[in-house]
């Protein structure tokens, strides 16, 4: 099994305890209150989504076929809209792009000495795989368990957070730390509600066993880790992370209630006026010329 897809199946099995999850981009009102910024060199990179919809795409040109060009033409109705069909004049097409020269020796050993050259003036950059599971409870404060894999390994570092992680899964991307390195963030998450799963477990006649969370002090933001305690360099974007929270609880925060306002508006507008189907035109046309043999093998 290859590295990237043995972390994608354990993001996915960290993620599997989540038995609810109300809304994706939802946070309680009660969350805890905003902590204590702190000074650090570190910073989120690119802008915190608030809900604002990105500006309208430029207009692509149409495609238009001349009247003298269209050979046939087939109309199908289909889910409330139109279809159109035409068979059209071939259209010359550019020749496909020649094919790569292989490099010589020389070029590899140049192109190697521009890549440290290259890796010498710029930090590093990684790519963070987390797994967050976010338990809710009407009477406290939420409480994350979050498992890492430093550096893409299979070995992966568990520790409980006092950061609420939904509003880091929707409003950081990517950072840099006190290094100034810069690590990018792919993120499986979700909430559970304690109280619903009690009940739901109770409908059942079960007893819904929450995990145990450790005492966090009141102010800013802290993790715990659980079992073996990571290396400095391992920990140090966890580290980087926490205070970013803390320095951006507030935009954070207020930018996960901007999303949450914009997907109702949206949920709502989509309700009242449901998209239409749109009309297509499909064109195609015959060559003279078969496939090449060499390509697909004998023609029989």
């Amino acid at each position: 099994m290859k590295p990237i897809f043995r972390i994608f199946t354990l993001l996915i099995g960290a993620t599997s305890l989540v038995h609810s999850q109300d809304n994706a981009s939802a946070v309680s009102d009660d969350s805890t209150a905003a902590p204590v910024p702190v000074s650090t060199a570190a910073r989120i990179l690119g802008n915190i989504p608030d809900g604002t919809p990105p500006p309208p795409a430029e207009p692509k040109p149409g495609f238009v076929v001349p009247k003298k060009d269209i050979l046939d033409t087939t109309i199908q109705k289909e889910g409330g809209r139109t279809i159109t069909i035409r068979e059209i004049k071939p259209i010359a097409l550019p020749p496909p792009p020649a094919p790569v020269e292989p490099s010589t020796t020389g070029m590899d050993e140049d192109f190697r000495k521009q890549l440290a050259e290259y890796q010498e003036e710029h930090p590093k950059s990684d790519l963070l795989f987390i797994g967050a599971t976010v338990f809710r409870a009407k009477d406290s404060p939420p409480r994350t368990l979050v498992r890492f894999w430093p550096g893409g390994k299979s070995q992966e570092i568990t520790f409980w957070s006092s950061a609420d992680f939904a509003l880091i899964a929707g409003g950081i991307s990517s950072f840099t730390d006190n290094a100034g390195d810069t690590h990018s963030i792919l993120m499986g998450w979700g909430n559970v509600d304690i109280e619903r799963m009690t009940d739901l477990y109770a409908a059942k006649g079960r007893v819904y066993d929450a995990p145990a969370m450790p005492d966090f002090p009141d102010e800013k933001a802290a993790f715990k880790i659980v079992g073996q305690q990571p290396s400095p360099e391992e920990i140090a974007p966890i580290e980087a992370l926490h205070e970013l929270y803390n320095k951006e609880y507030a935009e954070l925060l207020r930018a996960c209630q901007g999303r949450e306002k914009a997907r109702l508006e949206n949920e709502a507008e989509l309700k009242a006026h449901p998209p239409k189907p749109k009309d297509i035109t499909l064109n195609y046309w015959r060559t003279e010329k078969p496939a090449s043999q060499e390509q697909g093998g004998a023609i029989r």
